[in-house]
């Protein structure tokens, strides 16, 4: 079952402003480590289009989205060029951006379950398609700025992921209504991701100190 036009509408304007917002907190990263304006833009539009891109790399779906729509790149890098103009203004607004970077989350892994599923591939490949899209553009981001990447040091982040996606392609598996299943996987996924970043939620740690010699 593919998503409604109107929840595929709704879907796109939320991953337009979320794609601007990852592109812009990713250039804030590249001037922390004095990036050129070149390397600001690049930065930006990797962090936001890095995830779908190998998804879509991965799944073999062609074309990849920002080819497909190029104006992804305009959106992103101009994004991105305009936070250096912006940048003594933003840090007040780290709330908005770290609740933007939650919707982005949530949006990027419903959209990488359904393209999974459109192509008709198992469950597990889909819920795997969309934490691919909500998380790996912060991977290359932090792995560009020489960065163990947030991924694997801070709070729930492909936890939650995965349990937005699981609930997508659960609730449709189940063959329940198509917008409640959308609309709930979101609200699950974001209220997750939020409480996280106010609790402080993270995963087990594994701790080893002790040298093997």
């Amino acid at each position: 079952m593919s998503i409604s036009p109107i929840t595929n509408e709704l879907l796109h304007a939320l991953f337009l402003i979320a794609i601007a917002a990852e592109a812009m907190t990713a250039a804030l990263a590249a001037g922390r480590r004095e990036m050129d304006w070149l390397g600001v833009c690049l930065l930006g539009c990797i962090t936001a289009l890095g995830g779908g891109s190998v998804r879509d790399l991965l799944l073999d779906h062609h074309p990849l989205s920002w080819i497909a729509h190029p104006s992804y790149l305009l959106i992103t890098g101009g994004a991105a060029l305009v936070t250096i103009a912006l940048a003594r203004f933003i840090h007040p607004l780290r709330h908005l951006f770290l609740f933007l970077d939650a919707v982005g989350l949530v949006v990027f892994t419903v959209i990488g379950c359904d393209i999974a599923l459109g192509l008709g591939l198992p469950w597990s490949i889909a819920i795997v398609s969309g934490m691919i899209t909500g998380c790996v553009g912060g991977v290359l981001r932090d792995v560009l700025c020489n960065e163990v990447p947030l991924l694997f040091r801070a709070e729930l982040y492909a936890t939650v992921s995965i349990v937005a996606g699981a609930l997508y392609v659960g609730g449709l598996a189940l063959d329940l209504h198509q917008e409640t299943v959308t609309a709930g996987a979101l609200a699950v996924g974001l209220a997750l991701r939020l409480l996280a970043l106010r609790f402080g939620w993270s995963m087990p740690k594994f701790v080893y100190t002790r040298d093997l010699h």
